[in-house]
């Protein structure tokens, strides 16, 4: 056994041992705990349930580092509710942006609307403008922290408190994971945390402008997510492998008909 195979098999059980302490504790005590285990990174989206964790880092003075992907497709909206955490919360929301030359790259190769004409595509928008500057904003991280929740999908409904990620080499903490969307909805009225608007138009997950819509009535939270594509458990790739989440898609038929 190599030194590497020993130190993911350590984080191996550290995850399994944290899962089990994390699910007694309350965000709070979550998060704080997480903090302990040494660098820890919180990237948010700036989605209703990631307003839920930096509003506590906020308040309860975590060392914890939050940081978002900039990707260039924004909304508006997402963009100035940065600034209004920041302020609120007296936190610093590191941004991390694509590459200029990645997305010259990129656009050169498939067109800038590219990602509508294939699942290959959509996943190398994806690695351009999430993946590689999340590389960039988990460099050097003991511990990463999301608002993943296990209500959000179907390929989320296992969702553990702690995991360990072999690609990242990371302890992965999801403070959420046990929190449905009518507990995320309370708080947020209850401690007056500011939210995206977007949500209250129907769009209860938001990504990049682009690749995102408002739900129908009785859709699943991510339906809005990449709506062209049939596979229902499709993802960006930053929670769970690229490799797999490109193999799980299917090709697009009548992708060009879809409206720029």
């Amino acid at each position: 056994m190599t030194l590497h195979d020993a130190a993911s098999r350590d984080r191996l059980i550290l995850a399994s041992t944290l899962d089990a302490q994390l699910q007694d504790l309350d965000l709070a005590g979550r998060l704080a705990l997480a903090a302990e285990l040494g660098n820890a990174v919180f990237t948010t989206s700036l989605g209703i349930e990631d307003q839920v964790i930096s509003a506590a880092i906020g308040i309860h003075r975590l060392p914890i580092e939050v940081s978002t992907l900039e990707t260039g497709r924004l909304f508006k909206e997402t963009l100035d509710l940065i600034g209004e955490t920041e302020g609120r919360y007296a936190i610093s929301i590191r941004r991390f942006a694509p590459e200029l030359e990645d997305v010259d790259a990129y656009a050169a190769k498939y067109g800038m609307n590219g990602f509508y004409d294939s699942v290959e595509a959509r996943h190398a928008c994806c690695h351009v403008r999430k993946l590689k500057p999340l590389a960039r904003a988990l460099a050097g991280a003991d511990v990463w922290i999301t608002g993943l929740r296990r209500g959000q999908s179907g390929s989320r409904a296992t969702t553990p408190f702690a995991e360990y990620d072999p690609e990242r080499n990371l302890i992965k903490i999801n403070p959420l994971a046990d929190w449905d969307i009518d507990a995320i909805r309370a708080h947020v009225a209850a401690e007056a945390i500011p939210v995206n608007p977007l949500h209250a138009r129907g769009y209860p997950s938001i990504g990049c402008e682009p690749c995102t819509r408002a739900i129908k009535p009785g859709e699943p939270e991510r339906a809005g997510r990449w709506w062209w594509e049939n596979d229902e458990k499709r993802e960006c790739g930053l929670h769970v492998p690229e490799s797999a989440s490109q193999s799980a898609s299917q090709p697009i038929p009548q992708a060009s008909q879809i409206a720029r």
